[in-house]
């Protein structure tokens, strides 16, 4: 499953591999280059109830900024179900704070992927909110400045400081098991380094 696979306008050479699902969170070039990716895959493209190879996705429309759409559109959060896990990935979210009525859509989410580089989605401090609505078990990053990115953002530093996470070190990939998630309230947030 692949969500929102970028065009190389963004400065990275797009991903080129096979897919059997693709969410796509808004249709603008950064992410919804499906394209580029092999395997005839199932596309998704908003709000609904979707099962891809056992794999449960519901899209929760959402506003791409904090003019109800005005300025932006719309984004699709996307909440997916999956071997036991519950991962809920923000895409291009806007809103300054989740409203009610989406939190109560996502319901307990494991994991958070949330956009923390401000500009055209929600900025760290604004991010760091959100992740107090949802409380999840893990947050990971992402939307943010790394080298190479032809996009003015910001980088995910503020959002580490926002998150009392500024010394933690970036990881290579992040492994879990609905078995490994403790009962632990707090939320632990996993830096991934760039691909």
């Amino acid at each position: 499953m692949v969500i929102d696979p970028f065009a190389k306008e963004v400065g990275f050479a797009p991903p080129r591999f096979r897919a059997d699902a693709v969410l796509v969170t808004h249709a603008h070039f950064d992410h919804a280059n499906s394209a580029s990716l092999t395997g005839d895959p199932f596309v998704i493209t908003g709000p609904g109830e979707y099962e891809v190879k056992g794999v449960y996705v519901e899209g929760i429309e959402t506003f791409h900024d904090n003019s109800q759409g005005k300025e932006r559109g719309f984004n699709t959060i996307y909440r997916i179900e999956m071997e036991g896990l519950r991962l809920a990935h923000l895409g291009d979210f806007g809103e300054s704070a989740m409203r009610d009525e989406t939190v109560e859509a996502l319901g307990d989410i494991d994991i958070l992927m949330i956009p923390v580089g401000g500009r055209f989605t929600i900025d760290a401090e604004e991010a760091a909110k959100v992740v107090k609505q949802i409380e999840p078990r893990y947050v990971i990053p992402m939307h943010y400045k790394i080298p190479g990115l032809k996009i003015a953002i910001d980088s995910a530093e503020d959002f580490l400081k926002e998150m009392g996470a500024a010394k933690i070190e970036a990881q290579e990939k992040f492994v879990i098991k609905k078995k490994d998630i403790g009962e632990e309230e707090k939320t632990e947030v996993i830096l991934l380094k760039p691909a």
